[in-house]
């Protein structure tokens, strides 16, 4: 037996000349909000892979991927190409442990993410599970370009929902846009930024923050909050730190 289920396109969405989203119906089996899974394509006679964290929440159909072509990438180079209606490989499980389950009690939960990890975290916000154990949910994303803040019309739908009890913060580091932060997302913590801007506390005491998205970022970021008192969560050592790197 193939360890592969066959997946089929359903869908295509080009965010700009890099960035798209996929749609692919697979039986997949039950996940969690914030895993990642794996999708590919048979290329000169091997199995080629990726990981993509699932933008669509466990309870929605299609699954959906959101993803950065890479140059030379043999992945990518084909991916934004396919029709609706052909056969794409889909691993039959999700991974990964940025997943609520793994988040201890607080009143404000951040999301912080670059690029395309905002994808795990749109699939968050679209669970009960986020809004029935935090008061307050702020969901950050970083690019360097306006045009790369996809996903737009769900950032406004999750607002129009759930009211006074989400703030999504984006950020724009390439260019002046007016309503983005310039600048990157260490700096804004270190000068309160995200604080004043949002009104929501950002401490060890009340907070939980997972943070998803290059690696300098995630770096940088997790050692500003270590500065502030914060500490990288462990099972056996609760903490307020959860990350993973992705980009």
């Amino acid at each position: 037996m193939s360890k592969w289920l066959e997946g089929e396109v359903v869908g295509q969405k080009q965010w700009t000349q890099r960035l798209f989203s996929v749609l692919i119906d697979a039986p997949v089996e039950a996940w969690k909000a914030g895993q990642f899974g794996r999708i590919g394509l048979h290329i000169d006679g091997a199995d080629v892979m990726r990981p993509y964290s699932f933008v669509n929440a466990p309870q929605e159909r299609p699954l959906e991927f959101y993803y950065i072509t890479v140059e030379g990438g043999p992945l990518t180079a084909r991916l934004p190409h396919m029709k609706v209606g052909e056969k794409i490989l889909v691993a039959p499980k999700a991974s990964g442990f940025l997943v609520l389950a793994e988040v201890p009690a607080a009143e404000n939960l951040w999301l912080l993410s670059t690029g395309t990890a905002l994808g795990p975290f749109l699939a968050i916000c679209k669970t009960e599970e986020a809004w029935g154990r935090f008061k307050n949910i702020v969901l950050v994303h970083a690019v360097r370009h306006a045009e790369e803040l996809s996903y737009q019309d769900q950032v406004k739908a999750i607002a129009a929902q759930r009211g006074n009890a989400f703030a999504f913060v984006p950020f724009v580091s390439r260019e002046d846009t007016g309503y983005a932060i310039k600048g990157r997302v260490p700096a804004a913590i270190e000068q309160g930024m995200l604080q004043s801007r949002t009104g929501v506390e950002l401490s060890p005491e009340k907070s939980q923050v997972m943070i998803c998205g290059n690696p300098e970022m995630v770096k940088d970021t997790q050692a500003t909050l270590e500065a502030r008192g914060f500490r990288r969560h462990k099972r056996r050592e609760p903490g307020h730190i959860h990350v993973e790197t992705y980009w």
